[in-house]
């Protein structure tokens, strides 16, 4: 198994369980802006009052699911780590929070084909990836955010983006990416 095959799989026992869901983080900014290596996914499930092993019974031995729930400080969000040990990968299921954007973003999500997992599946718009990775302002997701608005130059609902980061006090961080995108 390969990290691909772990996270479809995960993605088909969410469909078995009739559970929502979006996949998120460095691969939804990979589908919009250049693809960048990572040793996790990260999938938004709308469970409501659910656990994950709603998810798990329909998985195999491969994984194990770290029954510690952490906490997600932008979002609220509550998370779990489903592990695959035998490829060191991991896949962070993270429950859809009342946070505002984060109910918007999952609203808006659309069903995409993704270049390496060579399936549809449920992606955020390009707008909201931009947005949740201005808000999260790490180093990486700066350089996620930068190559989606590079690659995705001409084709964003900038009002849509700029009213988010309004609300999240984060437009300087947003110009100050926009102004390095390079020409057309």
């Amino acid at each position: 198994m390969n990290s691909g095959e772990a996270i479809l799989q995960v993605i088909a026992a969410a469909d078995a369980a009739s559970i929502a869901y979006m996949l998120t983080g460095s691969l939804a900014s990979g589908v919009w802006g250049i693809p960048r290596a990572s040793k996790d996914a990260d999938l938004v499930l709308e469970m409501s009052n659910r656990r994950p092993d709603e998810i798990t019974r329909h998985l195999g031995p491969e994984f194990r699911l770290n029954d510690q729930m952490s906490f997600e400080t932008i979002t609220g969000s509550m998370r779990w780590i489903l592990q695959v040990p035998k490829i060191n990968f991991d896949i962070e299921l993270f429950l859809l929070s009342t946070d505002a954007h984060h109910q918007e973003r999952f609203k808006r999500r659309r069903e995409h084909l993704h270049p390496t997992l060579l399936r549809n599946v449920f992606l955020p718009t390009a707008e909201d990836v931009i947005i949740q990775k201005v808000r999260w302002g790490r180093q990486k997701d700066r350089s996620d955010a930068l190559d989606v608005m590079s690659v995705q130059a001409g084709h964003l609902d900038w009002l849509y983006i700029e009213s988010w980061c309004d609300r999240h006090n984060t437009r300087a961080l947003l110009e100050e990416l926009r102004a390095a995108v390079p020409p057309i």
